[in-house]
């Protein structure tokens, strides 16, 4: 019976400490690891015309917040063509449907802060069709990067079944 007392404390414990670490997150500049964080507050905000993403080409990933509502978290992101993508993958899975808001909250409200190197960027996101001729180097750059599985042959195939779904961040 002690033991099961002890357990049970030590589980309240972990879990007011969760909550301690997740909310303390969500009040910060910026996500933590993979716990959502506050509106990206910090760092020089960029004015005129985009840059030429290549520089970024390599960088795993940035953080990303929708304006409204403000959290930001940690994504991927690929360059191809001097143009800066991001994927929203498992979209038609149990685990994606419970994890992933932002894209549905994007399809209300596509304005975006990005922040890369300590330098915001404000723009927005635009999905992308199962037509859009950048697909396949999309999908070439994810597989590239992150050794995920993505057939760029496929990535229209993923696009229209709504498996994954493919942005350009663009200026607003």
């Amino acid at each position: 019976m002690r033991i099961l007392k002890w357990l049970g404390g030590l589980l309240a414990a972990l879990v007011l400490a969760f909550g301690v670490l997740v909310l303390v997150a969500r009040l910060g500049d910026g996500p933590t690891a993979i716990l959502p964080g506050g509106p990206l507050e910090a760092g020089e905000l960029h004015v005129g015309a985009f840059p030429d993403w290549s520089f970024a080409r390599d960088i795993p990933e940035m953080e990303f917040q929708l304006v409204d509502p403000p959290v930001s978290r940690t994504i991927w992101l690929q360059v191809v063509d001097k143009q800066l993508y991001l994927v929203s993958g498992y979209m038609n899975s149990t685990v994606g449907k419970l994890w992933k808001h932002w894209p549905m909250q994007a399809e209300k409200d596509p304005r975006a802060v990005i922040r890369i190197d300590g330098v915001r960027y404000e723009g927005k996101i635009v999905r992308l069709g199962p037509d859009d001729p950048a697909l396949p180097g999309i999908a070439s750059e994810v597989a590239r990067k992150y050794g995920a599985p993505m057939d760029p042959k496929r990535a229209p195939e993923i696009a229209a079944s709504g498996d994954a779904w493919f942005y350009a961040f663009v200026p607003r």
